[in-house]
């Protein structure tokens, strides 16, 4: 077989590729696949760390307010993308093209689908992207993780399948008080893990800063995931504070094993961070971004929230509410282990196995 797999510019797009990279070498390891991203994008690093080859496209996303006049050049690099794929397809001649969102997505399918390159694309969230709603009349296949989405795309080609999710987090066999001896901390205090992504979440950021003493009083240990652009800033404010119970750290490089030694965890509500949280059956607060499109994520949010599978508070709300709230539920057994039941209830294994199987499925009609 021979793939293209398209997308990228978060964590969010770039976990489910390679996850569907993998499955399908997995079934077959003659399984020929190349990427396409975005110049300048995570993807053009991350996706050779994982061992596959990609091609890297000058497309941008659109700068709003839409009929802002720089939009001109950014369809002119849109063009120039599509042009550009069309050249890959001829010299790669794939059976069958993917896109998981992002920026490079867009041309991308639309150039397969224009030279009869059969697509699939794969939708994380709740509530559909601009990339993928326009690509969804052109697609054969479309795999969502969230019931309710043919208010977006044509109900019969929808395929629930779920959100890969990085195969290392399932792996971990470790009990909880390993976990926490590994990571430097105690075993026998309640345990939160704070994540706002690999860039970070200034205002979770600042509420988990502004109860640093709180923590401590109460008896909580925090494994504080700060994000790059906030590690300077809020290690020196955890180290002004005295805290022995707060561990702030600019990346984790094992999320499995700081999963694992959590009671709780407070999160954005990304795609893929939902995904984690239903397949490994974790309690959260979850803290929505409002600086995504369509606010999608606290639609992903409700979508947990609304069931009992997790706590929800605004991000406006977060400073004043957040340290409070999650100290308050880590600290009661009772409603953790519910969440954690109602949670687990909304997971989607097999994801990655599942869209492979559909791929295969694309190339065996043609």
């Amino acid at each position: 077989m021979r793939i293209i797999i398209s997308g990228g510019g978060t964590g969010g797009h770039i976990f489910p590729a390679i996850s569907i990279a993998n499955a399908l070498r997995a079934k077959d390891p003659k399984t020929e696949i190349l990427f396409i991203g975005a110049n300048g994008r995570m993807e053009m690093t991350r996706v050779p760390e994982a061992g596959y080859d990609i091609k890297g496209l000058p497309v941008r996303g659109l700068i709003r307010p839409l009929w802002s006049p720089k939009n001109i050049s950014v369809m002119i690099d849109f063009f120039k993308s599509k042009w550009l794929v069309k050249k890959i397809i001829k010299d790669f001649k794939p059976q069958v093209a993917v896109g998981v969102g992002g920026y490079a997505s867009a041309p991308t399918l639309n150039a397969a689908a224009d030279m009869g390159i059969p697509c699939l694309i794969q939708e994380q969230n709740s509530y559909a992207g601009v990339t993928n709603k326009s690509l969804a009349k052109r697609a054969k296949k479309i795999c969502v993780a969230y019931d309710g989405m043919e208010r977006f795309f044509p109900a019969d080609r929808i395929i629930k399948t779920g959100n890969p999710v990085r195969q290392s987090l399932m792996a971990n066999d470790m009990t909880r008080a390993e976990a926490r001896r590994n990571m430097g901390l105690r075993e026998d205090l309640p345990t939160i893990l704070v994540i706002g992504g690999s860039l970070g979440a200034r205002t979770i950021n600042n509420a988990i800063a502004s109860g640093l003493q709180r923590f401590d009083e109460r008896n909580v240990q925090v494994i504080w995931q700060t994000g790059k652009f906030y590690a300077d800033e809020c290690i020196a404010k955890a180290k002004a504070s005295g805290t022995q119970l707060v561990h702030p750290q600019a990346f984790i490089s094992d999320m499995a094993m700081a999963y694992k030694a959590a009671d709780i965890v407070i999160s954005r509500a990304g795609a893929s961070s939902i995904s984690e949280l239903c397949l490994l059956g974790k309690a959260s607060v979850l803290v929505p971004s409002p600086n995504v499109a369509e606010d999608h994520q606290t639609k992903n949010a409700r979508a947990l929230s609304d069931k009992g599978a997790a706590l929800f508070i605004p991000d406006a709300m977060a400073e004043k509410t957040l340290v409070e709230e999650a100290i308050a539920l880590v600290s009661d057994p009772a409603t953790v282990t519910k969440l954690e039941v109602e949670v687990s209830k909304l997971a989607l294994p097999d994801s990655a196995d599942i869209i492979a199987d559909e791929v295969i499925k694309l190339v065996q009609n043609q």
